[in-house]
């Protein structure tokens, strides 16, 4: 009973919002049957993954706790839902290729949260009475974008590796029914030549034996994947910097920027 009741007392301690901590036990029992799941299937791939979901989720209070500062309980939520929809429900359950655009909408979320993330430790700063600089609303939305946007290219550079070293599939290939390329110009002149219509793809093996791959166009590997997810991370991107511009322009007035923007807490020995 005293171990039960610690226990609980640790999850309240992470999540001191009611609605957080109902959200956050939800998702970690959903975790956990599919990480039950993927151990009686033997899936060590899934069960690594529910593993990793499960630490992810305690991150963001943790995270709070250690920094003291107090996140807002909507930032929290989208977190885990985040998390939630990107390992669980995108990578063990297939939903990046069974939901159509599942991962445009998880890119376009993830550029507004990491611009909320980065507008945050940056207005933080603005804050700090240590720092005698105050930066202008609009630097503060610039920086926010560039941290967002930077995030997006680590990111895409981990797909790329786990592509290219690993051989996965992190990049997902694209059907495209044209290709200009100055590769298939016989002159070496540098010269594009334009191949349309393309139907159908075969591959021919180092033995000799072709494969028709039935794809009806011609398969881009990562690249439209890799521009698209950058542009939808962009967007996400430029809409949180816009409403943090307006909330800082404001002096902190507005509904939307306080869900996503944490505050530091007083310190309670502070001189």
């Amino acid at each position: 009973m005293k171990k039960k009741e610690r226990k609980q007392s640790f999850h309240r301690v992470l999540y001191s919002n009611k609605t957080t901590l109902t959200v956050y036990l939800i998702l970690r029992a959903l975790v956990i049957l599919a990480l039950i799941r993927g151990i009686f299937r033997q899936e060590y791939n899934s069960v690594f993954l529910c593993g990793l979901s499960l630490v992810l989720m305690t991150l963001p209070s943790v995270i709070s706790k250690k920094l003291e500062i107090e996140l807002p309980s909507a930032l929290e939520i989208i977190i885990l839902l985040f998390i939630f929809a990107a390992e669980i429900l995108g990578e063990i359950n297939s939903f990046y290729v069974r939901v159509p655009h599942w991962d445009t909408m998880l890119h376009t979320i993830n550029g507004f949260l990491c611009a909320a993330i980065g507008f945050a430790l940056v207005d933080m700063l603005n804050r700090n009475e240590k720092f005698s600089i105050q930066l202008s609303p609009l630097y503060l939305a610039i920086a926010a974008f560039c941290f967002s946007m930077t995030i997006g290219v680590l990111w895409e550079f981990f797909e790329f590796s786990g592509d290219y070293l690993l051989g996965m599939d992190m990049q997902k290939d694209t059907v495209i029914h044209a290709i200009h390329s100055v590769n298939f110009d016989p002159t070496m002149t540098n010269t594009v030549v334009h191949v349309r219509d393309i139907a159908e793809t075969i591959v021919v093996h180092s033995d000799g034996t072709q494969q028709t791959l039935g794809l009806g166009g011609y398969l881009d590997v990562g690249l439209y994947d890799t521009m698209k997810d950058l542009f939808v991370n962009l967007i996400g991107a430029t809409v949180f910097s816009i409403i943090g511009f307006f909330y800082v322009k404001q002096k902190g007035k507005g509904k939307v920027a306080p869900n996503f923007i944490p505050q530091v807490l007083q310190q309670k020995n502070k001189p």
